[in-house]
């Protein structure tokens, strides 16, 4: 992944002050910024592609809704019909909450962490909406695989407590149990809330997490009976109905004493970023054949034990299957060996549909005459079939009045396409998670082994994948990636997996001696995981990715003073204005919430190097540097500005360095002008504050 991102915007009325400020202030301010998916990116994104068809409804404040109305024409206004779709009191609301800029930041915990100067991988701690809002920026359209796992919503209160959640009466009043002025008027109905609630806490976190996905991406959502209905009209309207892809059941251990059917079911939703992608580039969810390796090593003993006799071989192995009756039934096809040693069975070679281009005579190797074709013609182009005949892969009969059959190898079908059925029982994760963490503080993690499965599958083996999951829960996906990369590095030892995991998880607290919330519960999971898959890689342990980086949510840590009084005094309302740092927030801390804001991952490369006092950052081998040094004089900024293009030039061409410094961080107006002239100087034009 890239360490930067190119999709910030500047606001209109912003850029329009820009040339009047360029000699009082030469930085500018990164809360200027607009991210991906935020409203006011949305609206000038929607504003530029209206100004390219109707240049008329676009001023240079925005739309000009009342130009477009008369432009497009009564008929095309919005109809106050009824229409299809899943609808409920709150859901506006709610979806507003995912277009609103970040307004806090994550906080860097080295401590809790694993390998934190090397590793990849991110574990985050606090409120998922407000992470996602955080990451848009950084992240956006460099994400393989989503999957989460919500609370089912069995009747529990919800945990996700959102600015903007239907209340109670507001409810009733939109769905017409009370009146006008407050009474009750019918029986209310508490499922109904319930439901609503639900969906008013993930309706904005996958308007969030949609923008992080690539077009090639994929997300996977965990449900039961509950909600399932529910979120799959949800998904349909966030991703698209015409992007689904599976629903997927999970068939777990049922209650033999219910009263109608055992249950037991979870489901899986799996829904496509862009479907139209997926198919262009012929993508295709593929799992290892169950039962193949079994077959291959029969093969293999029945070729040895036959001295490469391919007939004897054949009835050796043969003897073999009929002692297989309960093996993969697409497998059982491949029963016979050729004189390579070599497993296979005979197919047709008829095309299914009639082509003109599958017609050619194809003679037969000793009479040199044309065998017979099928009306269709061949499955094969001309190249192909010549291609297969050189390999021994075209079975000619006695002579030419024989059609010849297709010898398909059963190396050619090691995977097959996965099916939308899983069959696992949910104790043998418990217990696994169990024996790993020494007790049982987790009920019911998800299987890793199922979850590695879908997340290779639906990502094409891409070894190089991004997977995020914002339910993070005891951090089983995680695990998954990890057992993941570790497979890969057993086939291939130089190489390895390189999947990458970002998991969120609330600061849900738990009743433990040991781990104060369910985070906690996923960190030590994931540090005796990687231990664990170290110890049985031994050598091959060193390609693999097996840390974390620790952080957590917290409101930012520059404080912003508006101008007024208000409740401080003016001795604290001064202090403010000259030092806008938390107390107890470091340069780091400042260091993540720029990254943040503008749009660079928070695993990109960062050295470091003291100046006048205070660490000069530098982040992407010379992209952007950073200093948030204060009282800054004169004399200091050009040291500063010396230090900077020094350490660009070591790093050699790049496209454009840009500088960030702390706005409070001058002693006056003439030491920041004095850094800006001299950055400028030495050709850094690109200069930030925060």
């Amino acid at each position: 992944m890239s360490g930067a991102s190119s999709t910030l915007t500047t606001s209109n009325n912003t850029a329009s002050r820009t040339e009047s400020r360029i000699v009082t202030e030469p930085f500018e301010p990164i809360d200027t910024l607009a991210g991906p998916g935020e409203a006011k990116t949305n609206a000038q994104t929607l504003a530029r592609l209206l100004g390219e068809v109707f240049p008329e409804a676009v001023t240079e404040d925005g739309i000009d809704f009342e130009a477009l109305k008369q432009l497009v024409g009564e008929e095309a206004l919005p109809s106050t019909a009824e229409k299809f779709g899943l609808s409920w009191p709150g859901k506006a609301a709610s979806r507003r909450l995912a277009l609103l800029p970040p307004t806090g930041t994550l906080l860097p915990r080295p401590d809790e962490s694993v390998q934190w100067d090397s590793t990849k991988n991110i574990v985050i701690e606090g409120d998922n909406l407000e992470v996602l809002r955080l990451l848009r920026r950084a992240y956006a359209g460099k994400v393989d695989v989503i999957y989460i796992d919500p609370p089912y919503n069995t009747g529990s209160d919800l945990v996700y407590h959102d600015s903007r959640v239907t209340p109670k009466d507001e409810f009733e009043a939109q769905v017409g149990e009370r009146d006008d002025e407050g009474r009750l008027v019918k029986n209310t109905d508490a499922s109904g809330r319930r439901h609503s609630a639900w969906l008013d806490m993930m309706h904005p976190r996958l308007w969030a997490a949609r923008d992080l996905l690539k077009q090639t991406g994929v997300v996977i959502a965990a449900i039961d009976d509950n909600e399932h209905a529910n979120l799959r009209m949800l998904l349909d309207q966030v991703f698209g109905s015409e992007n689904f892809l599976a629903n997927v059941v999970w068939q777990g251990s049922g209650k033999n004493d219910a009263r109608f059917t055992s249950g037991g079911l979870d489901y899986m939703l799996i829904y496509a970023a862009n479907k139209n992608v997926l198919v262009a580039n012929d993508v295709r969810f593929k799992t290892p054949k169950k039962g193949y390796d079994l077959v291959i090593e029969a093969g293999a003993k029945a070729w040895e034990k036959s001295k490469h006799n391919a007939a004897v071989a054949t009835e050796l192995f043969r003897e073999w299957w009929r002692t297989r009756p309960d093996t993969e039934p697409g497998l059982k096809a491949y029963s016979e060996i050729d004189e390579q040693g070599r497993i296979f069975t005979r197919d047709n070679l008829a095309s299914p549909n009639p082509r003109e281009n599958l017609r050619f005579d194809v003679l037969h190797p000793k009479t040199g005459k044309p065998v017979p074709m099928h009306p269709n013609g061949w499955r094969l182009s001309r190249e192909a079939m010549d291609e297969r005949i050189k390999q021994g892969q075209i079975i000619f009969g006695p002579d030419h009045t024989t059609t010849p059959r297709f010898k398909r190898l059963l190396s050619d079908m090691d995977e097959q396409a996965i099916r939308p059925i899983v069959t696992q029982e949910r104790a043998p994760a418990s217990d696994g998670l169990a024996r790993l963490l020494g007790e049982k503080v987790f009920d019911y993690p998800k299987d890793t082994g199922v979850l590695g499965t879908w997340i290779n599958a639906v990502s094409g083996s891409n070894r190089d994948a991004v997977v995020l999951d914002f339910f993070a829960g005891s951090g089983s996906t995680g695990h998954a990636v990890m057992e993941l990369n570790a497979t890969d590095a057993l086939e291939d030892p130089e190489a390895g997996g390189r999947r990458q995991y970002i998991l969120v998880q609330i600061d849900e607290p738990v009743e433990h001696a040991k781990y104060k919330t369910i985070a906690d519960i996923a960190r030590e999971r994931l540090r005796r995981a990687g231990k664990a898959i170290a110890d049985v890689q031994g050598l091959n342990a060193g390609s693999l990715d097996l840390g974390f980086r620790s952080y957590h949510l917290a409101e930012s840590n520059t404080r912003k003073w508006d101008g007024t009084i208000g409740e401080q005094s003016l001795e604290d309302a001064v202090a403010t204005a000259v030092d806008n740092l938390l107390p107890g927030r470091t340069t780091d801390d400042l260091l993540v919430e720029m990254m943040l804001r503008l749009g660079l991952e928070l695993t990109t490369p960062v050295e470091q190097r003291e100046v006048g006092g205070s660490p000069l950052y530098n982040l992407g081998g010379g992209t952007m540097f950073a200093y948030f040094g204060t009282d800054i004089t004169v004399d200091e900024s050009k040291q500063i500005a010396q230090a900077i293009r020094t350490w660009r030039d070591e790093e050699g061409p790049v496209t454009e360095a840009a500088v960030v410094v702390r706005d409070t961080g001058f002693a006056d107006s003439a030491a920041k002008l004095n850094l800006a002239a001299a950055l400028n100087q030495a050709g850094i034009t690109n200069l930030r504050s925060i």
